[in-house]
């Protein structure tokens, strides 16, 4: 990937070995999954990446150039009429209005996550945006690549293959690719303390991420 992104992910291997055993994530891979589970997290989750387009949209504030504004601009398109369209698809076949979705309260763990992921945006640099989104993005298409790797007919299955092929397509690698490559330039020239200062969020976002699923699977407020 990179040499900085390689040292961000390498520092939460452990905590990203536990989504592929995480029940929710088990079920989703072996379509055993409770609906009414997956309908709690796909609200969840829609509400999520409101505040994560705002995380982006930071990012376009706090760029020093504008090939990175660009960048970010581009993301927060990608969010809104891109990867949202898996939880509008989903929402339709489970009954789900927008207006519900989008009335429904933030989950305690939802709403600490993304007021961290913001608060580092407002409180830093475009590398701490950059650093807030990446756990994300990329431990989303690593769980759908180990899904398929260790179970190929699970892109196929007649209610969960969706949000699986959504994680595990090339479209999706190459906007990661793009991220990780904007990681790499915004994070070029930092010392060490300051890339400790990155790891600390990379690894904070990455347990939010742990508790996310958690929170999904036990439906809790």
């Amino acid at each position: 990937m990179g040499k900085n992104t390689d040292m961000l992910i390498e520092s939460v291997k452990d905590i990203w070995d536990g989504y592929d055993r995480h029940p929710f994530v088990m079920g989703i891979a072996d379509g055993t999954l409770d609906k009414e589970k997956f309908k709690y997290y796909m609200i969840q989750d829609y509400l999520y990446l409101i505040d994560y387009a705002r995380v982006f949209a930071l990012g376009v504030a706090k760029a020093s150039d504008k090939e990175t504004m660009r960048h970010f601009a581009g993301y927060v398109d990608q969010i809104l009429d891109g990867e949202m369209d898996i939880h509008r698809g989903y929402m339709k076949r489970l009954g789900i209005s927008l207006e519900e979705a989008e009335h429904t309260p933030l989950a305690l763990d939802n709403l600490s996550y993304t007021s961290y992921m913001l608060r580092m945006a407002y409180e830093g640099g475009a590398a701490e945006v950059i650093v807030a989104i990446l756990s994300c993005a990329v431990s989303y298409e690593v769980i759908a690549k180990h899904i398929v790797a260790n179970n190929p007919a699970a892109a196929d299955h007649e209610f969960y293959g969706e949000w699986i092929r959504g994680y595990v397509s090339d479209e999706y690698a190459k906007a990661n690719k793009v991220l990780i490559d904007l990681t790499e330039k915004l994070t070029a020239d930092l010392n060490d303390a300051q890339l400790e200062h990155l790891k600390q969020i990379f690894i904070n976002c990455s347990r939010y991420e742990g508790s996310f699923w958690d929170m999904a699977w036990e439906m809790r407020g």
